[in-house]
């Protein structure tokens, strides 16, 4: 499965979910830790669990074996990591303070990419 199949397929996940305001950040020209970065917002943090949870099962069900989930104990944050996708989950007032999105949105200089 290539990286924008997979991506899709985590969006569709997380939707499925009910998961809020996903959007996905294409990081490929702002640094190498990822291709992509995918935030979304939970209602609870029984809800952030609950969707960090699904999606390693179904990601694992597609053969992608080696994901992980960061931040259990947490009950603002989850992370998701697929290797080339990062996937952040979180509840609302975090991500609002956090705002990853403007961070990443911003585009970078190859040279400047951060490792």
């Amino acid at each position: 499965m290539d990286i924008v199949n997979i991506k899709k397929l985590i969006e569709k996940i997380l939707d499925n979910n009910k998961a809020k305001d996903i959007t996905a950040i294409d990081l490929k020209n702002k640094s190498y830790i990822a291709d992509y970065m995918i935030i979304a917002s939970g209602t609870s943090s029984r809800h952030l669990q609950a969707l960090s949870e699904i999606l390693v099962t179904e990601l694992k069900k597609k053969g992608l074996d080696n994901c992980r989930i960061e931040g259990r104990d947490s009950n603002d944050w989850k992370l998701v990591d697929t290797n080339d996708i990062i996937v952040h989950i979180f509840h609302p007032e975090k991500r609002e303070f956090y705002d990853l999105e403007k961070m990443w949105s911003e585009e970078i200089p190859k040279e400047k990419a951060i490792l």
